[in-house]
């Protein structure tokens, strides 16, 4: 069969076109096909750890760096707050000028009294003894001695009667909580025993610790386990004083652990500011209202686990 002419000519220009298609693309006609990248699943979101439950009514922790919180629950509720008052009586007498801390104070009859007529936990000072500011500050802070804090109210109070030098001091107390912008915060007592008129939250009981460890002398005495005052008698003699254990056990169960003060009474229930140094980083807060000492303890060590997990 003889071929047509015109026909053979349109196969040679298609054949011609689609190679210069090829060439033209780039493409050789012996490569292999290249198979599409596969997408990438996209990564999973980074899930924060879950907050904790905690038994206590009231919680927050913080870094103490810059502030920022870590945890909350009812941080801004007013709650009786126990013998965590005592935070702002240690503030209030360091923060006085000029002050001697081995300046001597006369232990009184009346801070003894005190204490029997409240049922007060008390550093067990005796009458006529001779106790430094520094040793008042370990009885007040550790055993959580509410006669240290009478005999610091009434040293560091201004005024001619004893009750006009701690209506003074509680009035101390009351401008440094304003000075420091807690305004859900007010004393109407030297030690957590008030008239229904003491009450802070945990946000601003931590933000007072944290402003009050920034003192050495402060942070000294937080982090102390145990403490013996060597006192002087009324004969001149001198008195060792039995040990003062410190209420906060976290200083001995909790790693990095470096204070602050325990509370408790028929109002406040169980409390706790707290906090701990790991690896040059703080966490410091405070749980308000929890049903036990021991639970207080497990409630603060989670909200500090959970504050180094963020921090």
């Amino acid at each position: 069969m003889t071929s047509i002419p015109g026909i053979q000519l349109r196969r040679a220009v298609a054949v011609a076109l689609t190679g210069g298609a090829v060439l033209a693309t780039g493409a050789l006609a012996t490569a292999p096909a290249r198979a599409a990248a596969p997408e990438r699943a996209p990564a999973a979101p980074v899930r924060a750890a879950a907050a904790p439950s905690i038994a206590a009514k009231g919680g927050f922790v913080m870094n103490n760096a810059n502030g920022k919180a870590l945890y909350t629950k009812a941080a801004d509720t007013k709650r009786s707050t126990g013998s965590t008052t005592k935070i702002m009586t240690a503030k209030v007498v360091l923060a006085q000028p000029r002050l001697n801390l081995d300046a001597k104070v006369t232990i009184q009859m009346a801070y003894s009294d005190y204490i029997v007529s409240k049922n007060a936990s008390s550093a067990r000072l005796i009458v006529g003894d001779k106790v430094t500011v520094r040793q008042l500050l370990y009885g007040l802070m550790l055993p959580s001695g509410c006669d240290a804090a009478y005999a610091l109210a009434d040293t560091f109070g201004s005024g001619k009667t004893r009750a006009a030098r701690v209506k003074s001091f509680i009035g101390k107390m009351n401008a440094s909580a304003k000075s420091l912008g807690l305004k859900n915060t007010h004393f109407d007592s030297f030690d957590g025993i008030g008239k229904g008129k003491n009450y802070s939250t945990p946000r601003d009981l931590t933000k007072l610790a944290s402003s009050a460890m920034k003192n050495s002398t402060f942070r000294t005495v937080v982090k102390t386990k145990k403490y013996t005052a060597k006192t002087r008698t009324k004969k001149g003699g001198t008195r060792t004083m039995a040990p003062w254990t410190n209420t906060n056990t976290l200083l001995g169960s909790y790693s990095g652990a470096i204070g602050v003060k325990t509370g408790s009474g028929q109002e406040a229930k169980y409390c706790l500011v707290f906090a701990a140094t790991r690896k040059g980083k703080t966490v410091i807060g405070t749980v308000l209202a929890s049903t036990s000492a021991a639970q207080r303890t497990k409630d603060a060590t989670k909200l500090m686990n959970h504050g180094f997990g963020r921090i």
